[in-house]
């Protein structure tokens, strides 16, 4: 489901482009952006109460942590806001690049818990996590996408090098 949310979120982003916004006229930032609203979807089930069942919540979260990591219920709450920050800073142009490596490398921290999950078949939202051969593809394509959001220039700053190396 987060791979669709962030597909179909990048590709309304580029089609808003191809109409003529020009905040999304290339496939990185539309890709920042589509990672941003997966982003935003994702934390959303670290905050929900445990009452309700019909996605994700605050409970399933916990239960996806490895038992070596301490206070649980704390780390859950931080990675979603975490996620949230991560999302605030991939839609702004200035902070796309530092948001883009930190959120890779939460990723890659977050990636233990979904190992733990899979091995021991916590349910997510009465349904049952995804499995390791589809997950860890999955957590490497929001590694790759997290980072190619970090890896461009912002229009501003390549015109600032190009106007500082122009003659005068």
């Amino acid at each position: 489901m987060t791979v669709i949310v962030l597909l179909v979120a990048t590709l309304a982003f580029r089609l808003l482009g191809a109409l003529g916004v020009a905040r999304f006229a290339t496939w990185r930032v539309s890709a920042a952006h589509g990672l941003a609203v997966m982003l935003v979807m994702t934390a959303s089930a670290h905050f929900v109460p445990e009452t309700v069942t019909v996605m994700p919540n605050h409970a399933d979260m916990v239960a996806m942590v490895p038992p070596f990591v301490p206070f649980p219920a704390l780390v859950v709450y931080l990675t979603g806001v975490l996620e949230l920050a991560g999302a605030a800073g991939l839609v702004l142009e200035r902070t796309r690049r530092a948001a883009g490596i930190c959120l890779a490398l939460l990723f890659v921290a977050m990636l233990p818990a979904n190992v733990h999950a899979a091995l021991t078949d916590v349910t997510l939202g009465g349904e049952p996590a995804t499995p390791l051969w589809q997950r860890v593809p999955e957590q490497v394509l929001y590694i790759a996408i997290a980072l190619w959001a970090a890896s461009g220039r912002s229009p501003r700053a390549a015109r600032t090098r190009s106007l500082a190396r122009s003659p005068r």
